[in-house]
């Protein structure tokens, strides 16, 4: 059974840092990509934006535009796990962030543009950055 597990949300003050962690079971990482997405307020499931995608296995990572390099993503193969750093977050940041994965994903799936949308989801976590 796949699993997608988010934490390490929460509260924070516009321009510090927060990092994200996916926990992923019933599959490899080393197999398949992960993308994080993001729901801003008001926005529904269909308007989830991809924001970052790691595919270890083709050695790759892809950022969205909006993200001015604030944010990087990386994985641990052993650990399964999936974190996303966000540095220098801002008001606009804020939103919900759920990690994603779909097995019909080819390995280089990580090049312009992400995927729209994913087979398997987790919960998400929610983040929100004052100014």
């Amino acid at each position: 059974q796949v699993q997608l597990v988010e934490s390490g949300g929460g509260l924070v003050q516009a321009g510090k840092s927060l990092r994200l962690s996916c926990a992923g079971s019933g599959f490899k990482l080393d197999y398949h990509a992960i993308i994080w997405f993001r729901q801003a307020p008001g926005k529904g499931r269909e308007e989830r934006e991809a924001v970052s995608c790691i595919s270890t296995r083709h050695g790759s990572t892809l950022y969205a535009d909006s993200l001015e390099g604030r944010f990087t993503i990386s994985g641990d193969n052993v650990k399964n796990v999936v974190y996303l750093q966000m540095n220098n977050l801002k008001p606009e940041d804020t939103a919900v962030y759920y990690c994603a994965t779909d097995f019909t994903w080819s390995y280089d799936v990580c090049q312009p543009p992400m995927p729209a949308w994913a087979h398997y989801w987790g919960r998400g976590t929610q983040v929100t950055v004052s100014s």
